[in-house]
């Protein structure tokens, strides 16, 4: 009785001390390589491509890590990867958005006759250009929801009918050129955060790391649970910290951090909270996963439809504003040729599924940040922009093969 009573109490201490090491950074790199052995590969494909192509264009051309060029980079990043962002709402439902180039393209054109031609504040043209957005998603959502149309149709017919607004309301000139020297074209070509800025920015994320992990460690002590390791904390809080201030650092040797590029990162990290800390994000997941379960699970299937929908069309409006910023013109060509491949491009390169489910608001980031890349080594290495185009189907074909076989890899998984 009494070997038995020790043998327990014993047994628990050792169970104790091996979650406490597994805890650990050596426990922490274990639990990473299960996830990928599972099939959770997260972002590291695109991480890993992404340091592949940097340093082949680096060895190319060096000019491509250059401070002004990334900057650059940085500014051309922001237009596209919010229309991206957006594109990840529709994804993460299982659905599709094939007319977010023209609804950026007739924002952009909104945005130059209103405030233009008709002589409104510019402010009040850029919230017609997205309440027009917001109404077009919408209006998606009421074909999907009431009369079951596949949004593979309703949105190639819109892809078609708001370009023909487009060209409409810009008439036989085909462009409009927005005022130099106005704060929406300095906002799109000029204007970078101050060095102090930027500098507290990047120390954020850090910060936010280390609060939540106290808060962690206190929860589980409270608890009387193992707790990780502080040390581990420590360690992953420096490393983010410094590397953020590193590149902020040499960013600002040239021009410094746009501020388009600081409201794309914005609208990442407002998203990516909503979609992984509320209610909406995780029936968001729910419904993209799987229909019919969320609705018997008392998810509001349709509202959640709508909300994707219209997010995805406002993010396409506002992408559409800034590159009318950025190009200091809303034109016949504004979101034609390949913003649309691009933006739908960046969201599954950088990671979310086209299958549905699956998803980060940070897979717009690193993808668009991929094809940017792209685009600008292969521009400074004066090679035509064919290869681009190639380049760039090659990697969103290797996208698509590395989730099939992630999914293909968790199904097996869940099986064992």
């Amino acid at each position: 009785m009494t070997e038995r009573g020790n043998s327990a109490p014993l047994a628990l201490d050792r169970a104790d001390a091996r979650v406490k090491h597994e805890a650990g950074i050596g426990g922490a790199v274990r639990a990473f390589l299960d996830r990928v052995r599972s099939g959770d590969l997260g972002s590291l494909p695109v991480i890993v491509g992404l340091v592949v192509i940097w340093t082949v264009f680096t060895s190319l051309n060096p000019v491509f890590v250059s401070s002004s060029n990334l900057v650059n980079l940085l500014f051309d990043c922001s237009t596209v990867g919010v229309i991206a962002l957006g594109i990840v709402c529709v994804l993460m439902v299982g659905e599709i958005d094939l007319s977010v180039g023209s609804i950026s393209g007739f924002a952009s054109a909104m945005v130059g006759t209103l405030w233009v031609n008709q002589g409104w504040p510019v402010a009040l043209a850029i919230l017609a250009a997205l309440a027009f957005g917001a109404l077009i998603g919408s209006l998606y959502a009421l074909l999907f929801n009431r009369l079951g149309m596949p949004s593979f149709v309703s949105t190639l017919a819109g892809l078609l009918a708001v370009l023909g607004m487009q060209l409409y309301i810009l008439g036989s000139t085909g462009s409009i050129n927005l005022p130099y020297g106005s704060a929406l074209v300095d906002f799109g070509q000029l204007m970078v955060m101050p060095k102090w800025v930027s500098h507290t920015l990047a120390a954020i994320p850090g910060l936010a790391m280390l609060v939540s992990g106290l808060r962690t460690f206190a929860r589980r002590r409270a608890a009387n649970l193992s707790t990780p390791s502080m040390a581990g904390l420590i360690l992953r809080v420096a490393a983010l910290t410094v590397g953020l201030e590193l590149i902020v650092a040499y960013l600002n040797q040239s021009r410094g951090i746009p501020w388009m590029f600081g409201l794309f990162v914005g609208l990442v990290v407002a998203m990516n909270y909503a979609l992984t800390r509320t209610k909406w994000g995780r029936s968001m997941t729910a419904v993209g996963g799987n229909r019919e379960a969320a609705r018997r699970a008392g998810i509001k299937v349709r509202a959640i439809y709508l909300s994707a929908f219209a997010l995805c069309s406002l993010f396409a409006a506002l992408g559409g504003v800034l590159a009318a910023a950025r190009l200091a013109s809303a034109s016949q060509q504004a979101g034609t040729g390949d913003v649309n491949l691009n933006a739908i491009a960046a969201a599954v390169i950088g990671g979310t599924s086209l299958f549905g489910g699956r998803g980060s608001a940070y897979s717009a980031l690193l993808g668009i940040i991929v094809i940017q890349s792209i685009a600008s080594g292969l521009t400074l290495l004066d090679l035509s922009s064919s290869l681009r185009y190639m380049i760039t189907g090659a990697v969103l074909a290797i996208a698509v093969i590395v989730d099939s076989l992630a999914r293909r890899s968790r199904a097996s998984h869940g099986r064992a």
